[in-house]
This record gives structure tokens, C-alpha cells and sequence, in this order.
């Protein structure tokens, strides 16, 4: 194990390198009023061979989604886009929606598009690779057959329902505006202003995935990469959230100041920011987004008012008893209180 830091976080923290027994390696980083730590257990892969390090890159699936909303907001502070933009603005040739009112990039950016998770005629072929790698065969060609298709859950704008299409389709609509391939567009965007030297979408030297105690291959989502192609390490995703807690300064400043602004009312106090989920607490708020592949499962999270930030990774997936992301949302509130 590799450790650095200061013992009250790693106590804290600790705990969640051993939460998931069917990996075999995890990372945890964590920031609390300008104090680092970053602990690190086990090995790449079941061999053994490669320890796991602060460098170590995983799968974060929807953790990206957090990504393609800075560079959406980054695109909107340079003129390229606009929040209220009608997404037909955009849209590739040949590419159309059948819809009964406008949807806006920032439906897209917030969960209101009214789109469903994926297209429902997609699902034929989701579902005969689940617990593996289930978006691999749909290719931007399968995406544009089924968003031409898909019916709307609910009017735009009007209500929250989770989907990786609508982020998907954002990431596409950012990249046609732009004139850039999605992965380049957001490396050029946020990755390198940032200096997340260690973040892309290229699936090589990563740690191996598992699913209940099963190496997987590399998750792959060729149609879809705005909603959850990322790969990132502990050290990168830690400096992503400092950049949050302190804009200013850094490039990208307007743009990660205004993703962080809520902007759609949910249960109790909580908000949805753009991609990013907002809980009130008495004394602080939380800002946390958790992403899941089937052989990996990340969690990052972080409270401007106490300086605090939280990541967690694991190359095992998500499972319907896992407590993995509870207890790093637990951990989170937990590092917020610590005086």
C-alpha cells in the first residue's frame, strides 16, 4: 500500500479500501481544508503483478457526465453555445427526434429532456451482453436509428428522469458545434487546461475490471462516449475537484463555477446542478456524482464550504447489495464535519 497524507483523513478514509471484497484494487483520495492524502490497496489485476498507485487509471462511467458538463459550460462562456439552445441547432445529418415540445442543451445537461435512459429498441442488444459490456454494439449509427425513435418520458423541462442518452446525445451535439471529434474536443477543452494528464477515453493500461470475482474486458460505449467512456486516477480526479472548490485561478474558472449552480428542484432540499447532484446540509452543502461500469465503480464528491473532497475507485462493479457508493457518499458527509 502506498500512503501520503495526515492521519485523521487516512482514518477516515481508510475503511473504504477494503469495501469491496470482489476487487482486487482501490484507490481513495481525499482533500480537507487544503490537507491531501491519497491511499492506495492491492493490484491491477487478479496476477498481482501491477500494484495498484495514485496513478493507476479506472473506468468511472457516469462520472464523465460531470465532465461534458463543465466543457458544455465552458463552451457556453466562449460563445460557442447557448444553455437555451434547441438541440435541432445541432444535430448531426441525418440525425432527428421525434418530440412534442423543444429540447434545450440544458435539458440534456440536467436530466428534464425527457429521453429514456437508452433507446428502448436498443435494448435487444444491451441485454445479451449485461454483465459485460453491454453498450459495445451500439455504434453512433444504432444511437441515431434510436433516438429517431424513442418517445419522450415526459415533456422537456418538466421533470427529472436519469439518461445516458440525453448526456450521450449532448456530448455529440458539443462535438458537431465544435467541429471536433467528443474526446478530443473535451482533451483540448478541460483535460489539458486542467492538467488531468491522466484522464481520457483510451480503454489501454487501466486497471482490469471485475464483476463478482470475474475479469472483464475494457467497457466500451462507442455510441454514447459523453455519458460514461472516461478513464481517471485517484491524483487527477482530486485535482478535478480542487478545481471546483477553487476556481479561480485556474482556466477554466466561469465555466466550473457555473456547473456547480442549482438549477433544478428535487426531494427536500436537495438540487440537480448541471450533471452534478446538490444536498443541503444545516452547515454545509455536498456536491457528488457516482459512476458505475460492470467491472468498476467510482465516486467523487466534494463541499465548497468546508474545503473538502472525496474520491473512491475500485475495479469491481456495481452489484444490487453493493455498499460501496453509500458508504463513500457516508464517508463524504463524514470528512465534511471533521474540524
Amino acid at each position: 500500500m502506498t500512503v501520503t497524507g495526515t492521519s485523521d483523513l487516512d482514518e477516515l478514509v481508510r475503511p473504504l479500501l477494503s469495501a469491496a471484497p470482489n476487487a482486487t484494487g482501490a484507490a481513495v483520495a481525499a482533500l480537507h481544508r487544503g490537507r491531501r492524502t491519497v491511499l492506495v490497496a492491492g493490484f491491477t489485476a487478479q496476477d498481482r503483478v501491477q500494484p495498484i498507485t495514485p496513478g493507476t487509471r479506472f473506468e468511472v462511467g457516469s462520472v464523465t457526465k460531470t465532465f461534458t458538463a463543465l466543457l458544455l459550460a465552458e463552451m457556453v462562456r466562449r460563445g460557442d453555445v447557448r444553455y437555451d439552445d434547441p438541440i435541432d441547432h445541432y444535430l448531426p445529418p441525418g440525425w432527428r427526434l421525434r418530440r412534442p415540445a423543444p429540447i434545450t442543451l440544458e435539458h440534456l445537461a440536467t436530466h428534464t429532456s425527457g429521453l429514456p435512459l437508452i433507446p428502448l429498441t436498443t435494448m435487444p442488444r444491451v441485454l445479451r451482453t449485461w454483465f459485460s459490456n453491454p453498450y459495445q454494439a451500439l455504434g453512433p449509427d444504432r444511437i441515431r436509428t434510436g433516438l429517431a425513435r424513442a418517445r419522450l418520458r415526459s415533456t422537456p423541462g418538466s421533470r427529472f428522469h436519469y439518461s445516458n442518452l440525453g448526456v450521450g446525445l449532448l456530448g455529440w451535439l458539443l462535438a458537431e458545434a465544435a467541429g471536433l471529434p467528443f474526446e478530443h474536443l473535451l482533451t483540448d477543452r478541460v483535460l489539458h487546461p486542467l492538467g488531468l494528464t491522466g484522464t481520457g477515453c483510451n480503454p489501454t493500461l487501466q486497471a482490469v475490471g471485475h464483476r463478482r470475482g470475474r475479469p472483464l474486458p475494457p467497457w466500451l460505449i462507442p455510441g454514447l462516449p459523453a455519458a460514461g467512456t472516461l478513464r481517471s486516477t485517484a491524483h487527477d480526479l482530486l485535482n478535478y475537484l480542487a478545481a471546483h472548490l477553487s476556481p479561480h485561478g485556474t482556466p477554466l474558472a466561469a465555466a466550473l463555477t457555473d456547473v456547480t449552480r442549482p438549477r433544478i428542484p428535487m426531494a427536500d432540499n436537495d438540487h440537480l446542478c448541471l450533471a452534478w447532484f446538490h444536498r443541503v446540509k444545516p452547515d454545509h452543502h455536498l456536491l457528488f456524482h457516482s459512476g458505475g461500469t460492470c467491472g468498476s465503480t467510482a465516486f467523487i464528491g466534494f463541499s465548497p464550504q468546508t474545503g473538502t473532497a472525496l474520491v473512491t475507485l475500485i475495479n469491481a462493479g456495481v452489484t444490487l447489495r453493493g455498499t460501496f457508493i453509500q458508504r463513500s457518499y457516508d464517508t463524504l458527509r463524514a470528512l465534511a464535519t471533521l474540524k
